[in-house]
């Protein structure tokens, strides 16, 4: 890995999602919550301050406010979409995308990941993957 990193920083808004509440459907979330949950998560905004290979994410939405610092290449303890707690490994697809494995702590349930990615016209996309159901989210910088 060369060392220029892609830098994420700034504050971002959603522009399109597809497949959120299909993902939630994938995890076993109920029928209520998934209709708040896509209400809520219909206009989150996030915030990304980077520092090297080391990211912290915010994401506000009217339901919550969550938040989480990972170094790429170490792993954590973070949580599913549906708030199981799960073992994460960010990595580098490439030097404009990582992406990151899900391990559940306990439990069973469909195998989870994440990835972002910037792309060459200055929009991040999140992909989110539950089992074989993947929801893509495209954000724009405010």
């Amino acid at each position: 890995m060369e060392n220029k990193v892609t830098d994420f920083s700034g504050k971002w808004k959603m522009k399109s999602s597809e497949n959120f509440e299909d993902l939630l459907k994938a995890l076993g979330v109920n029928m209520f919550l998934r209709k708040m949950a896509a209400v809520a998560a219909s206009s989150p905004s996030v915030e990304i301050s980077q520092e090297g290979e080391t990211l912290s994410i915010k994401t506000t939405t009217s339901i919550r406010t969550t938040y989480v610092s990972f170094t790429v290449g170490q792993s954590f303890n973070d949580a599913t979409v549906d708030g199981r707690p799960c073992t994460c490994f960010p990595r580098w697809e490439s030097d404009r995308k990582i992406s990151c494995e899900q391990t559940l702590q306990k439990g069973e349930g469909p195998k989870t990941s994440w990835t972002r990615e910037l792309t060459n016209d200055g929009e991040l996309i999140l992909t989110l993957t539950a089992g074989d159901v993947v929801c893509t989210r495209v954000y724009e910088r405010e």
